[in-house]
């Protein structure tokens, strides 16, 4: 009867730390609601923008690394820092305030392009190379600007914060060291984290498109060449190695819609014909 009690015990006893590893979990996460300045949304958000600037900067010399470091054509990397500086100079990307760099990566085989938070953006040499205009490369680096300037970063660090809160505690609450089905349990709810934090993921990629769009406007390009990207991503996935930067972006044809419904917004009478391509 004794070690039944015991057990019993420490049952409850993990119950009420799950319960209230849980509750701190929520009121951190509910607690960090705030406007974002640029985009006028309510937000989750848990580190200040001087926090998300420290990641980037000391995220950024790994990231290059693993994209087999700076491309080192002087020219081609004048262009995307020539584009990308007057995409943020000259449109509402100017209002986060954000010090902004733009790095060509030497990668000639992973199609990507990405951003950290607080302004690092990145291209690889194997999507610049496909990219046949300005445009096209303004596209690009509009898409991931607003990455930053929306602070999805930020959130998705709220968010895995609160998931791995949340998941601790189921975990805790259902895992038995004496029944080995419950680590079955602990697996589920990992699992259901990662679907729940992707499925916000894909809404930032949308978000990114619309404002990109808008950013793209301001400064003088047409944005239909974001259209134009997106059927060149589509021509890259036709091999046998889909692009890298499908592992995160929706796909392009459930992007397109997105993008032309965001050019009408954005110009009800059509898009004039003095715009940069």
């Amino acid at each position: 009867m004794s070690p039944r009690r015991s057990s019993g015990g420490a049952g409850c006893i993990r119950y009420v730390i799950a319960i209230v590893m849980a509750a701190l979990a929520l009121f951190s996460y509910l607690s960090s609601k705030q406007t974002n300045p640029v985009t006028g949304q309510d937000q989750y958000v848990s580190i200040t923008q001087e926090q998300e600037i420290a990641i980037g900067l000391q995220s950024a010399p790994e990231m290059i690394n693993q994209f087999d470091g700076e491309d080192p054509d002087p020219q081609a990397q004048q262009i995307v820092d020539m584009i990308g500086q007057e995409l943020v100079q000259s449109s509402l990307a100017n209002q986060g305030d954000y010090p902004f760099e733009f790095h060509l990566l030497a990668d000639r085989e992973t199609i990507n392009a990405f951003a950290l938070p607080g302004g690092q953006v990145f291209i690889t040499r194997a999507l610049f190379d496909r990219l046949q205009t300005e445009g096209q490369l303004a596209g690009v680096l509009a898409h991931e600007i607003v990455h930053v300037i929306a602070r999805h970063g930020a959130e998705r660090i709220a968010e895995t914060q609160l998931t791995q809160g949340l998941t601790g505690a189921v975990v805790l609450a259902t895992y038995d060291p004496n029944d080995p089905r419950t680590q079955q349990t602990a697996a589920v709810a990992a699992m259901i984290g990662q679907l729940v934090n992707m499925k916000f993921g894909r809404d930032d990629e949308i978000q990114s498109d619309s404002l990109g769009v808008k950013i793209m406007a301001q400064t003088g390009y047409d944005p239909r060449a974001m259209i134009e990207v997106m059927r060149i991503l589509d021509e890259a996935s036709a091999g046998n190695r889909p692009p890298e930067f499908f592992s995160t972006h929706p796909n392009p044809e459930n992007r397109i819609a997105q993008i032309e419904a965001a050019i009408r917004e954005v110009f009800p009478n059509g898009v004039p014909d003095n715009l940069r391509q």
